[in-house]
């Protein structure tokens, strides 16, 4: 059954990690939205960096599979004080992303301080306060074991709030041959 695009999508959140993955599924309806589900993928019994990069592909196809999103938003690494934990979470939303491409998902990226923003209305909240927001706003009880499932969550709540093809201000591709089909105009 196939989806009324312009009345209804699901959006994949996902807040990369090469420990715990955080991840969380919205239906958008007009302007409602609702929880689809929300989760970790625990990658901190794997020793072997490649390897959990191969679980991080693996477990986001196998997301996409299942809940075949509409396209999927991603938290954007923030540069901390540690340069090797940056990268290494740079692989872990470069793979997560790659998934989403393989599957043809239009992918939009959002800093930390911009998902708090938009769940919170305060780019410094902590994650316990983008939860408490969350579970008001989805009307769900439970606070998950892991935080990053809920700034899984954010990421794609973030994503709905933004309504980035309707307005026209912002745009997102799937790939270069739609960027360029887009804007046959600024072709030479």
């Amino acid at each position: 059954m196939q989806r009324e695009k312009s009345k209804e999508r699901i959006i994949l959140g996902i807040d990369p990690g090469t420990a715990v993955m955080g991840y969380g599924l919205i239906k958008e309806t007009g302007s409602k939205i609702s929880l689809i589900n929300l989760g970790v993928i625990r990658l901190d019994h794997l020793d072997d960096h490649p390897l959990k990069l191969q679980r991080i592909f693996e477990k986001t196809s196998l997301l996409i599979e299942q809940y075949k999103p509409d396209c999927m938003a991603l938290e954007a690494p923030f540069y901390g004080k540690n340069v090797q934990v940056m990268l290494k979470l740079g692989r872990a939303q470069g793979v997560a992303m790659a998934a989403g491409l393989a599957k043809n998902l239009p992918i939009m990226e959002y800093s930390p301080k911009k998902v708090k923003q938009a769940i919170t209305g305060n780019g410094n909240a902590g994650k316990e306060q983008v939860a408490a927001m969350l579970m008001q706003l989805l009307d769900f009880k439970e606070t998950p074991e892991f935080l990053d499932a809920t700034d899984g969550l954010a990421v794609a709540v973030c994503h709905s709030f933004q309504k980035v093809s309707d307005n026209g201000s912002s745009k997102s591709y799937s790939g270069w041959s739609a960027f360029v089909k887009a804007n046959q105009n600024r072709l030479k």
